[in-house]
Parts: structure tokens; sequence; C-alpha cells
């Protein structure tokens, strides 16, 4: 892999045809370090938000030696990369040969699951096994995210009490689990989590070995500047201590897009402009999913040299396919003289963006160079200790 200052430098390196996955290995690094040395429990990678067998490795070489896989194949993924890993399937809907091929195969013993159906299939499909840990997914609401997660899965009040006690019958140890959605903008989602928490142990009388808070952590993007992971960790840490739960419980945490979404930009040419639209090579089928589909904004920056003067101004981009639906709102705010020709960086695309990507209408680059300096955006970089450049945000 190429090795680069910048990703001007990339771009004027090479001014490549095609979009390039920029990468940052030392974000990556650094956020995962932070989340081991600095949250009050077990920090389990969710795989399914970049499931780069590099960005494993790098994960696994910061301290992360756990991983919450969601389908067979990030099961052998995992399980191939990192041999010594502790895998665990969270996926509440399995189908009964991958739980069986999970555990007798690859040696997992922690499921997830939110029905009574979901458990009879465990049982079944691992021989009615006595070393399970099983962690009951609770619904929880979604109201402080960005991206729902409150719809699909998770047992409702009514149903957990008589989950929760069939599941810690079964179990050798029992845990409870939810996600309060994906880019949880204030701690509180996490502290009204564990109320429901409370209340469910309360009514099922139940010995919990396992709490686990999901996913959800916050990186920052233009317009979505959560507070500091730390007031996320102290308030989940607090209402953990203050409930009813084994005096040997375990805390778990799920991070995905805090744990990559600095680790990975992308570097596009511009190839028309139309008044305020800006055709790029990349798109709705390629790294730029949410940014179509949710509305997403990434930050953006004019790749040239010497920079621009002109003033900014709101962009929307068109992808490269035939498909009106490959369209980014935005707004993108780049010098008003962006023109064809141009290239420019996408930042924060390490979750989510590469395992998005799609081949549609013959479209799209796995070319990847690496970057040394620093990512668009962080809530990891201290001020006082780091000289940021000035297109980086932070908090």
């Amino acid at each position: 892999m190429h090795k680069h200052h910048s990703a001007l430098g990339l771009a004027a390196a090479l001014r490549p045809v095609q979009p390039v996955t920029l990468v940052r290995p030392h974000a990556a690094r650094r956020a995962a370090r932070f989340f081991v040395e600095k949250f009050p429990g077990r920090t389990l990678y969710a795989v399914k938000a970049n499931p780069s067998p590099d960005l494993l490795r790098i994960l696994w070489d910061a301290g992360v030696t756990h991983y919450d896989v969601a389908s067979i194949a990030e099961v052998r993924l995992v399980a191939a990369t990192l041999p010594q890993a502790t895998l665990c399937f969270m996926h509440p809907v399995k189908a009964e040969e991958a739980i069986a091929e999970a555990y007798f195969t690859h040696g997992i013993r922690t499921f997830s699951l939110d029905s009574l159906d979901e458990l009879e299939k465990i049982m079944r499909a691992t021989n009615d096994a006595t070393d399970l840990t099983l962690c009951v997914r609770l619904r929880v609401s979604s109201e402080h995210s960005k991206l729902s997660l409150a719809a699909k899965f998770g047992a409702a009040p009514d149903e957990a009490k008589a989950l929760l006690f069939a599941a810690r019958q079964a179990a050798d140890a029992l845990g409870i689990c939810f996600h309060v959605g994906s880019q949880a903008m204030t701690p509180e989602a996490y502290a009204e989590a564990m109320e429901r928490v409370r209340a469910a142990i309360v009514e099922a009388a139940v010995t919990v070995d396992v709490i686990d808070v999901g996913g959800g952590f916050p990186s920052v993007y233009p317009g979505m500047e959560p507070p500091p992971l730390e007031r996320y960790f102290e308030t989940i840490h607090r209402a953990f201590e203050s409930l009813p739960v084994s005096y040997s419980a375990e805390l778990w945490a799920e991070p995905g897009r805090a744990l990559c979404a600095e680790y990975s930009s992308l570097v596009v040419r511009v190839e028309k402009r139309r008044g305020d639209e800006l055709y790029i090579n990349d798109g709705a089928y390629g790294a730029l999913f949410d940014a179509a589909h949710v509305g997403w904004r990434f930050p953006v920056t004019l790749l040239r040299e010497p920079d621009s003067e002109a003033r900014p101004m709101p962009f929307s981009f068109y992808g490269p396919t035939c498909d009106d639906l490959d369209h980014m709102v935005g707004p993108f705010m780049l010098p008003a003289d962006t023109r064809a020709g141009d290239y420019l960086e996408i930042g924060m695309l390490g979750a989510y963006g590469a395992a998005m990507r799609t081949g549609f209408n013959g479209f799209g680059s796995d070319e990847t160079h690496e970057a040394e300096d620093e990512p668009m955006a962080s809530l990891y970089l201290d001020d006082a200790a780091v000289e940021v450049p000035s297109n980086v945000v932070t908090l």
C-alpha cells in the first residue's frame, strides 16, 4: 500500500481517474486505545461498521480482543483474520445452521436473542449447551439518535419477563443488551435505556451477569457535534453501578462507528459542474450510501494548490451511475469556483462507507492508499498535545 502525507499530496501526485480510499491506521489505533483505556468495561468492535481485515488487525493490536459479529460470514472473516479473538454473535435472529457452525466450529459461546423462538433455536442448534452466555435484547428508544434502531429488534416490555426467566434457566451467564440507535447525540440516551433495563430486571427477578449497552457511540460530522465521549462513559458507569445485578457483573459496549469513522476518507474527482451540482465519480452505490439515502452530511474539502480564495457555497453531488437516486443532497460546503477536474476529499467514511459499497453500473474502485495526516474531524485529538491541521474539526 502506498503512503502519502495527505490527500492533497495523493491527488497532486497521482491525479487518479477512479475514486481512492485513503486510510489512516493511526486514527483507528487512537480510537481503539481510547475505548480500551477509558470505557469502564469491555469493548466489542461491531464488525458490520467496517469489516476490513486490515482494520480488524489494527484494532486487535491496539487492545480490542472481543468482536460483535452479526452473520456467519462475519464470524468466518474474524475467525480467519484473528484466530485468538473472542466472538459474540449479537444478531437477535440467526439461521439455525449459523448458530451451530458458530458454536461447534468457531467456539462462540455468546449469543443475542429477543424472543422465546430464538432461545429455542439456539438451544436446539447447540444441543442444549450448558456453557452459553445469552444476552436478551430489550427494545429501547432511539429518540436521541440520528438513525433509529428501535423498530426491528428487541423484546417489548410485556415480553421481557418471560424471556429473561427462560434465558436464565438455559444460560450459564445471562446478559441484557440494547441499542439506542446509531449516532446517539446525548449520553441521556444510555441513561434512559438503563432505566428500562432496571425495570426489566426487577420485574423478572433474575440474576444478571452482563449488561451490554450496545453501540450508538457517535463521531463528529457537520451539524452533528456530540459531547465528549467521556461524558457518555461516565453516564453509563453511574447507571451500571446502580443496577440490581450480580456483584461480579460485567459491563460491555459494542462501538462500531466511533472506532472506525476516522479510519478512512475518499478522494473523488469532479467530472462535471451544473450550477450548484457537482457530478463526482463515487456516490450512492459506492461509499456515499448514507449521504444519499439518509441525508448524512460528511465533511468535504477541495484538494487544490494553491488554495482557492473563493467564498464557500453549498453544493449537492451526483454520483457516476445512470440512476437519479445516485444523488447526495448535502449541502456540502466548497469554494464557489469548484469545477470539473478538481479533486475533493470526503471525510469520516471509515464507518459504513466501504461496507456499503457495490459495483452497480460497473462503477467503483478498491484502490486504497495510506495517509499520514489527521482525519478531517476527530473526537480523539487533544488540542494541547497535538498540532491540529486547520481542516480538522475536534471536540
